[in-house]
């Protein structure tokens, strides 16, 4: 009896990791979902092209945590100047959605130099735990 017991407590100390792992990257895959929130934004330039895949730290303008893969920053910003004649085809356009809120580890964000056709900024930007100026 206390092989069979030994056993299964054996048995469960090896499998807890793939357990915990298995958490981990389902909350993981949650944050990157929440990444849905171009769908309210036009991107002319296409310079959101890269954001397919399930892989969201590979995508341009998006930085993760190396230890976590957490998303730890979204660097939105438009490269353009206004006086150059590329700024207005470059610009991220529309509303911002806030399913960023759901970035619990977001820690950067600039939409800056953008056309966000005269929307203020949005109230939930204030809702940011963790985004230093």
């Amino acid at each position: 009896m206390a092989s069979r017991s030994t056993s299964l407590l054996t048995l469960i100390l090896l499998l807890l990791p793939s357990f915990l792992e298995l958490f981990q990257v389902e909350a993981l895959e949650m944050e990157r979902i929440d990444l849905k929130f171009k769908a309210g934004l036009k991107d002319p330039s296409g310079w959101l092209s890269s954001w397919v895949g399930g892989d969201c730290c590979r995508w341009e303008g998006v930085d993760c945590s190396s230890g976590t893969e957490h998303v730890i920053k979204l660097d939105l910003r438009n490269h353009y100047q206004p006086s150059e004649t590329e700024f207005p085809l470059s610009c991220l356009v529309g509303q911002i959605s806030d399913s960023l809120l759901d970035l619990k580890y977001l820690n950067y964000l600039d939409f800056s130099s953008n056309d966000f056709q005269r929307n203020p900024i949005p109230n939930f930007f204030g809702s940011f735990e963790r985004v230093v100026e």
